[in-house]
């Protein structure tokens, strides 16, 4: 069962009204990756995907990566629009993050933009910000999307929601 949307206030958007299938869009806002003190990515040249009912995932140019952080992980996945995907590992100064970071490194034609960008779960850093705005983790085990106040939901994740 669908769940009634939230009213957007001046200046937000509503998850609702983006689209399905998803669209990659490039970003010019800031989005910063930090933890343990460092910086692991900073780009103002990001590309965000966006699908009904998800919060957006940013993808990071990997040269706007810190160098020797990404480790490559074990397993991959499937979308049905992006293709297959890859993990990354973030290791930083003997902290191993495991799976924390994925990319398309052959996207289907419609997300030729997403490739050589990675992607990361907001849940496992200390910080990760747009434009200097601190982001919730998408909830549930699976999604990645990053929810700002600029966001409205309810979002695809919560108990319940797998059918949306």
């Amino acid at each position: 069962m669908r769940p009634v949307p939230d009213r957007p206030l001046p200046g937000q958007e509503s998850v609702w009204d983006f689209p399905r299938p998803a669209i990659a869009e490039a970003c010019p806002a800031r989005v910063v990756i930090e933890h343990r003190g460092r910086i692991v990515a900073d780009t103002t040249a990001s590309v965000r995907t966006l699908e009904t009912s998800h919060p957006p995932s940013y993808y990071i140019p990997k040269a706007d990566i810190a160098p020797g952080l990404l480790r490559r992980a074990a397993g991959t996945s499937f979308c049905e629009w992006k293709g297959s995907a890859v993990y990354f590992d973030v290791v930083l100064d003997g902290l191993e993050l495991p799976r924390v970071g994925w990319s398309y490194p052959n996207p289907s034609p419609a997300f030729h933009s997403l490739r050589h960008h990675v992607a990361f779960y907001a849940a496992p850093f200390d910080r990760c910000s747009v434009d200097g705005e601190t982001v919730s983790p998408q909830p549930g085990d699976f999604y990645g999307g990053w929810i700002t106040d600029r966001l409205t939901g309810p979002f695809k994740g919560v108990p319940g929601s797998r059918g949306w």
